[in-house]
């Protein structure tokens, strides 16, 4: 224990490195390590290095350390997607990463502020609220978590509490999401942080007796559930059947007109009913059709299509591909036009019929900044930035999320690809959908990335008590039950299919019905309980 006591003293002498090195630790919770139980030994090093801060100003020091070296390692796939493009140096992607991660570093500096002052005002009398700084902690980070969903549009990717999600058939200790919601989540993973520390601390003074006690009691309550979490049964799902595609088209070919015509033969024979007449939905993935297929656009921009230069050919073509009795949603482009010309972009699911008809479109509301529009473009693009995705034209967002009725095939609620990962806005709450298309392309993002993107999928599914179908170009594709438990998935780099009903969406959770204001309840009710919790420390 004194070569433990010293090791740390020695550390903790050092505070900014030290947050920096537990930061990149705490991000190998997240996929695709998924060592939860060192991100939450790591968030103890960094409640113990706020308690040392002598003054706020240092306790958001080593918060923004924690956090710079938690979202560089997190957010590596996104210096992959660097290498996808050519009109911008690969080396700038790490650059890109670091920049954004100076900036997103400042929501764990607010977090780690924040509760110092608070205990700092409530202690003046006396040092008995040190043991009791996560209770402040976890409202605080959860605060911080939630505004970094939606401050300057937002970027809602990995919060702390994902790391308490289950493997494939278990959602873990995630399942309360549906109460408390993700961001909630967060805040009980920064509570058993804080149980695992007060445990070590005291270990390393010796002291026992029932604060000890608790907190073993706590963190071994925790890691059963996230061992086991008994399951709702669903084998027979809606009796609605699908087929989903996974083509494995790779980034590097995807936008080569070339080979357009290849990938739909690849896609299609992938399609094909396997009973004539069979009724089912078909799910294709983000940029799973490459050809315009709505009426009235300028003569030019057919003339790129793969098959005729006829947007009512081609879908006639893809409702032989699906045969009667299926329908097809898709990923696709649309175009805005203006006194004849383009002047922007959609990223659209379409929905076609057998017949080749257009059923309904939706557009992606939540786009990616420099991935589908360039941020700033007046000042950035004679700088040469551009942005990932090919074509010279912005993509314009939609309006937010629908459900589209589309009666013996159900009702679908649509989610493209980044959007999935905001909690609280994925689902229209005036209609309520039997399940969510969530069509992605994440060849861009190496092999952190995807299944990364498929864990904050399962956690909306949680919280929605809704099964989300995934379809992706290259993986993971997944059916994900109302659980957030993977029923099927297709792996990353393999093309192949999905046949199988959809699972039984649940009752509407506490979370479907109020959002994010229940996580927020919960972060002002640990506020309002600290100090009851002080006085009677005291007592």
């Amino acid at each position: 224990m004194a070569a433990i006591s010293n090791l740390s003293a020695q550390l903790m002498a050092r505070p900014f490195p030290c947050a920096l090195a537990l930061g990149a630790i705490s991000a190998c919770g997240f996929q695709p390590l998924a060592l939860w139980p060192i991100s939450l030994l790591a968030v103890a090093g960094l409640i113990e290095l706020t308690l040392r801060a002598p003054t706020w100003q240092r306790a958001a020091s080593a918060g923004w350390a924690f956090g710079l070296g938690h979202f560089i390692l997190g957010l590596n796939w996104i210096a992959t997607a660097f290498t996808y493009q050519s009109n911008m140096p690969h080396w700038l992607g790490w650059i890109g990463v670091t920049l954004l991660s100076l900036f997103l570093a400042i929501y764990p500096a607010m977090a780690t502020a924040g509760a110092w002052l608070f205990m700092h005002r409530l202690a003046r009398s006396g040092p008995a609220a040190t043991p009791l700084f996560g209770l402040a902690f976890a409202p605080f980070w959860i605060i911080s978590e939630w505004l970094r969903s939606w401050v300057f549009t937002g970027f809602a990717w990995n919060p702390l509490g994902i790391v308490l999600l289950g493997p494939f058939d278990s959602p873990g200790l995630a399942f309360i999401t549906q109460w408390i919601g993700t961001y909630g989540l967060s805040g009980v993973a920064i509570l058993l942080a804080w149980a695992i520390h007060g445990f070590i601390a005291d270990c390393i003074a010796r002291r026992a007796g029932v604060a000890r006690s608790v907190r073993f009691v706590i963190a071994g309550a925790v890691v059963t559930a996230l061992v086991h979490v008994p399951l709702r049964p669903d084998p027979d799902g809606r009796g609605l059947r699908f087929t989903l595609v996974q083509p494995d088209i790779r980034q590097e070919v995807l936008d080569d007109p070339a080979q357009f015509e290849t990938h739909f033969i690849k896609t299609a024979q992938l399609t094909l009913p396997r009973e004539p007449g069979m009724r089912r939905i078909v799910l294709w993935p983000e940029s799973g059709i490459p050809d315009y297929l709505r009426d009235g656009y300028p003569q030019y921009l057919y003339r790129q299509m793969t098959y005729a230069a006829d947007p009512a050919i081609a879908r006639e073509r893809i409702g032989r591909v699906i045969g009667p009795g299926s329908l097809l949603l898709t990923g696709a482009v649309d175009v805005v036009i203006k006194d004849g010309e383009d002047i922007a972009a959609r990223n659209s699911i379409t929905a076609i019929d057998s017949r080749g008809r257009i059923l309904a479109g939706y557009a992606k509301a939540h786009l990616v900044p420099f991935g589908e529009y360039l941020a700033l473009r007046p000042i950035l693009e004679p700088l040469g930035a551009s942005r990932f995705v090919s074509g010279s034209l912005d993509f314009w967002p939609g309006l937010g999320p629908r459900t589209y009725d589309f009666g013996p095939w159900g009702k679908a609620g649509m989610q493209i690809c980044y959007e999935i990962v905001f909690s609280g806005h994925v689902v229209d709450p005036s209609n309520r959908p039997d399940y969510i298309f969530n069509p992605s392309n994440d060849g861009w993002f190496g092999s952190w990335g995807p299944p990364q993107h498929l864990a904050q999928a399962r956690l909306r599914a949680i919280e929605e008590g809704l099964p989300v179908l995934r379809a992706t170009t290259t993986g993971i594709s997944a059916l994900i039950d109302a659980d957030g438990v993977v029923r099927q998935h297709i792996p990353r780099h393999m093309a192949g299919r999905i046949d199988a009903t959809i699972p039984r969406a649940h009752a509407p959770t506490p979370f479907a019905r109020f959002g994010n204001a229940l996580p927020l309840a919960l972060a002002a009710l640990l506020l309002l309980l600290t100090p009851v919790a002080i006085r009677l420390t005291k007592r």
